[in-house]
């Protein structure tokens, strides 16, 4: 028999999305309100018609109404919330409908811009649903006629939302109670583009027509350095620069401000939308070709093919007097325009690993 010589990678596994949980705890804790049953598991109906069953941490009594607890389950994918404790406590009330309330660790909308009115809690319509339908068809088993106050809480939630873009959004206090379809797919980036349209938006509704999208936190400080723009402003797009391009055909702006790493910005100018090494890698030959165009002679073009990184490149570039670092930027602007409205004023910007500008394409007014 033939010995294996190398696993099969195990299929990555699936989670459930906060808006699961919030709806699994609500209806465990009203369940035992108005049924009287102590569960340690709940099913629900996810939003495509697929029924999970949920473990619970705990269900009980509380001196007002009741609450139940689960543990995120985020599956593979690499979520802050994985791991957390979520829980809702429940109160019945006299009037019918469901009022929702961000408890420990939900933040809150302060800022025009998102699908929630300022003063809301961080719960998503799809969360709200869900929870609603779910405990509306309780009610009708118990022939209840009455209504429900749901808090939604989130162990540590104000904490870990210091690591997602909430506070730049305006959502304060803590995390969103997020999902569309109930299900976290792994390494789907859903939340991530999510986020980086919210900016925007959220941009835009507060009156903030010149936006700079960024890929990370040194492409931020050059911005604020260039341009001194408020967070509000700035767009941590990471590698999604599809996201944002794309987006303000929906949602233009006066101005778009690009910036990241020399090698990612060869990418945009390589046509990428995707700039992350999974999907698109740096076309040393491509640089080598855009050095030629600009002047760089044969034996400066060859070493560009055989560099081992895009920043070796461009340093010899640069120590031959040849502005690779503009060149890469007018590629990318030129493919930026390309798919933005005519309307939009867009630049690139390119910087090195110590934030400092590169290269740079575009009108700055």
């Amino acid at each position: 028999m033939r010995e294996e010589t190398a696993e099969q990678p195990a299929p990555l596994r699936s989670g459930l999305t906060t808006g699961s949980c919030a709806t699994a705890t609500s209806l465990a804790a009203a369940r035992l309100l108005l049924g009287n049953v102590e569960a340690d598991a709940v099913d629900i109906v996810l939003p495509k018609g697929k029924e999970v069953r949920m473990r619970l941490e705990f269900c009980r009594r509380t001196t007002d109404g009741a609450e139940a607890g689960t543990i995120k389950d985020a599956g593979d994918d690499p979520d802050v919330t994985h791991g957390a404790l979520l829980y809702s406590q429940v109160r019945l009330t006299h009037e019918p409908g469901i009022r929702f309330v961000a408890g420990a660790g939900v933040g809150t909308v302060t800022r025009p811009g998102l699908v929630l009115g300022v003063g809301e809690p961080a719960i998503n319509p799809v969360p709200r649903r869900m929870i609603g339908e779910h405990l509306q068809r309780l009610a009708e088993e118990q022939a209840y006629n009455g209504g429900f106050e749901v808090t939604v809480n989130v162990e540590g939630g104000e904490a870990l939302a210091q690591k997602t873009m909430n506070p730049r959004l305006g959502i304060l206090g803590g995390l969103s109670i997020l999902g569309t379809s109930g299900i976290v797919r792994p390494f789907s980036c859903a939340a991530y583009i999510a986020s980086i349209h919210q900016g925007i938006d959220v941009a835009r509704s507060n009156g903030y027509q010149h936006v700079a999208a960024c890929t990370g936190n040194a492409s931020e400080d050059t911005m604020r350095r260039v341009y001194d723009l408020p967070e509000i402003a700035l767009i941590e797009m990471g590698d999604f620069v599809g996201a944002v391009l794309k987006h303000l055909r929906k949602a233009p702006v006066d101005k778009l401000s690009l910036c990241g790493g020399f090698g990612k910005i060869s990418k945009l100018a390589a046509g990428h939308m995707d700039l992350h090494s999974r999907h698109s890698s740096i076309d040393l030959p491509q640089l080598a070709q855009w050095a030629a165009e600009i002047g760089a002679d044969q034996p400066l073009q060859e070493a560009i093919r055989q560099a081992n990184t895009s920043q070796q490149a461009l340093a010899m570039a640069r120590a031959a007097g040849v502005a690779l670092g503009d060149a890469v930027c007018r590629h990318a602007l030129d493919f930026a325009r390309s798919v933005v409205p005519a309307q939009v004023q867009v630049e690139v910007f390119a910087i090195d690993r110590q934030g400092g500008i590169v290269g740079h394409a575009g009108a700055q007014s």
